[in-house]
């Protein structure tokens, strides 16, 4: 039980794979000493599956930990800028719109703007109060210049990008500069110590690949977590409703056409439409709930969607790609030598678009606290299921706000949303606190948290909700109405700043693809 770690088994490729495999090999590559290997076995007939095609900003700060040049990143695979997510008609189901940018507002490590805007917001949104973002996503803006280095930015940013590329791209990368090891092969069995470790996996062509630690890379299959160890698996089937998703790559109508600079997502009558803009396609699809309407019906309403954006003939002949899933998450994540990453570890809906930092997340604790030894690796499994259970119920809190503050009285789908008994008990007692004050940072008491207490701000403030104001304290009531008016009087300036001297999105793309950024 005291054999050191010593040798790293990824089973599964993929997007979560390399970016798993990169994360880990990078990490100890400056540490020759440790003589860690890492093993990375893929399967050559599984694609992948490629929905979730947009990122946060932490991405930009693992491919620049991993050694990516940005430029090359995003010639490679098909990458536009992101600078959030646009919602339309989640309110009222009418021409509402709403932003959660990836900015922070206005002054937000030292003030709380929320009291403030509430008295004007009738003449302005949350967002356009506290940030640039809404109004530069607006008009397609990008969120940095062809001079500004790589990886810095004048308003922050993560990408969107075509997934099956992006995997390509880390394989190339890890096997190349990294130093891992690939090994293209089918495992047909899993072979155990008789204490219940994972010894290996035996493959059809290479045999039996050991090793001191595995990592479950496999998807929805869940090989090893699931098939081999029979984890269970914790539905939120009765929060989040969604089961199923319609996929399509929607062609451009001609070379020139503008590039969102931020994810749609258009609300329907049992799900909504993501629409992500890449260099030469959108990725478009529809994620519903079985429940509530037919397959048939929901390819109706992506299908009317399309007609608005390539014709009726071309949305109608467009191939649309059917994905089913169930909305939860492992009761543990990492069991005895064997750690769930990825779709494996569990699945909820691309909203907010979660599953690619969970595994930036899930491979950076990793790689930070490896066990030194198969004697600790139980405690390390037991912070890192704490970690990621708390995790996982952030996001399903988080993503739910977005459904429970609907006025839409137009489809059943959306009144279960606003059923008490659909809402997780820690959501409701926060919405009731916010109430009587807006959230701020003790909102979320972990340093590393997924959503910051902006984020909150953004959909709460974006959905229409309303924080009864406090009186302020007389002392200190004209101080704080100026510093609130200059932080507002700063943010106007600076948006108008950055309308005018930022390139739209496609310009900047172009630039890219011809002379690149600048290198730090």
């Amino acid at each position: 039980m005291q054999r050191s770690v010593r040798n790293i088994v990824i089973v599964g490729g993929g997007t979560a794979g390399w970016l798993t495999a990169g994360i880990l090999a990078s990490h100890y590559s400056d540490d020759p000493d440790t003589g860690l290997t890492i093993s990375l076995v893929e399967s050559p007939d599984v694609a992948t599956i490629g929905v979730g095609e947009g990122t946060w900003p932490s991405m930009r700060t693992t491919l620049q930990k991993i050694g990516i040049s940005e430029t090359e990143f995003m010639r490679a695979c098909d990458v536009s800028l992101k600078q959030g997510s646009r919602f339309n008609s989640w309110v009222t189901g009418a021409n509402d719109y709403y932003y959660h940018p990836f900015s922070m507002p206005q002054g937000y490590s030292e003030f709380n703007l929320v009291p403030f805007w509430q008295t004007v917001r009738e003449q302005v949104s949350f967002t356009d109060a506290v940030s640039p973002q809404g109004q530069l996503a607006d008009r397609g803006l990008a969120p940095k210049q062809i001079s500004t280095p790589e990886y810095a930015f004048q308003v922050n940013y993560g990408y969107h990008l075509d997934a099956g590329k992006f995997a390509e791209f880390l394989r190339r990368h890890c096997t190349e500069k990294l130093g891992v090891k690939h090994i293209s092969d089918h495992v047909q069995t899993v072979h155990t110590h008789p204490n219940g470790d994972i010894n290996g996996v035996h493959t059809s062509q290479h045999g039996l690949v050991t090793g001191d630690l595995f990592v479950d890379c496999t998807g929805f299959n869940g090989l090893l977590i699931d098939k081999h160890y029979e984890i269970p698996f914790n539905s939120v089937a009765d929060t989040l409703f969604n089961d199923r998703a319609l996929a399509v790559h929607v062609p451009y109508q001609r070379d020139n056409e503008p590039i969102a600079s931020a994810t749609l997502s258009t609300a329907q009558s049992a799900g909504w439409i993501w629409d992500i803009g890449l260099p030469s396609r959108r990725g478009v699809g529809h994620v519903y709930s079985s429940e509530f309407t037919s397959d048939e019906a929901a390819e109706v309403e992506l299908r009317q969607y399309l007609e608005a954006l390539v014709g009726r003939r071309q949305a109608h002949e467009l191939t649309v790609r059917k994905i089913q899933f169930k909305p939860g998450h492992r009761a543990s994540f990492w069991h005895r030598n064997c750690v769930a990453i990825g779709l494996s570890a569990g699945f909820v809906e691309p909203l907010e678009a979660s599953a690619l930092v969970l595994v930036e997340y899930a491979a950076n604790m990793l790689a930070e606290q490896l066990p030194a030894n198969r004697d600790v690796m139980d405690i390390t499994a037991k912070r890192f299921n704490h970690k990621f259970a708390y995790r996982w119920q952030q996001i399903i809190e988080f993503l739910k706000l977005h459904y429970v503050l609907n006025q839409r009285d137009d489809a059943a789908y959306w009144q279960a949303h606003r059923h008490q008994d659909s809402v997780p008990d820690s959501l409701r007692e926060k919405l009731k606190v916010w109430r009587h004050q807006a959230p701020w940072h003790l909102d979320t008491p972990h340093i590393d948290e997924l959503f910051p207490s902006a984020s909150y701000q953004y959909v709460l403030y974006g959905m229409g909700f309303v924080t009864y104001p406090q009186s302020l304290e007389a002392r200190n009531a004209s101080q704080q109405l100026a510093q609130a008016n200059q932080l507002l009087h700063d943010n106007a300036k600076r948006t108008a700043s950055l309308l005018n001297a930022m390139p739209n999105n496609r310009e900047l793309i172009n630039k890219v693809a011809e002379f690149g950024f600048q290198k730090i």
